[in-house]
């Protein structure tokens, strides 16, 4: 069974959105490039292990910020599996689309896909030790 491991919020304002979680729940955020220009805002709900950066508290995920855009408009829930390319074969045969393919980044590699119901969900797969 394959588990959630992330989430993403999407926001008009990174700033204000940032500074809204910091004050009503003490979350902790991280702007880092991403190359060719990009960013991401990480997200930490959660102290992460130094060695593993996975949370230290079980069932507890973190998550990031990103811009909102008609695709990402509303909150998206990621989904660890141990195939990127596996899990997109189940989702197109399941009834579900590849909204963006298997891409690779420190770490790990991501996708997005909208499930039978439109919903755009995210996958990610582990690729660091």
């Amino acid at each position: 069974m394959d588990g959630v491991v992330h989430f993403e919020i999407p926001a008009e304002d990174l700033d204000r959105a940032q500074q809204f979680y910091a004050a009503a729940f003490g979350w902790e955020s991280h702007t880092m490039p991403m190359g060719e220009g990009t960013h991401y805002t990480t997200v930490t709900t959660i102290p992460v292990d130094p060695t593993t950066m996975m949370p230290t508290q079980p069932g507890a995920i973190n998550g990031g910020l990103v811009q909102r855009s008609e695709a990402m408009s509303a909150p998206i829930v990621t989904i660890g599996v141990a195939s990127i390319d596996d899990a997109l074969t189940n989702v197109t045969s399941s009834g579900g689309s590849i909204v963006v393919p298997r891409t690779e980044v420190s770490g790990g590699a991501f996708a997005y896909f909208n499930d039978s119901e439109g919903n755009l969900m995210g996958l990610w797969e582990n690729t660091g030790p």
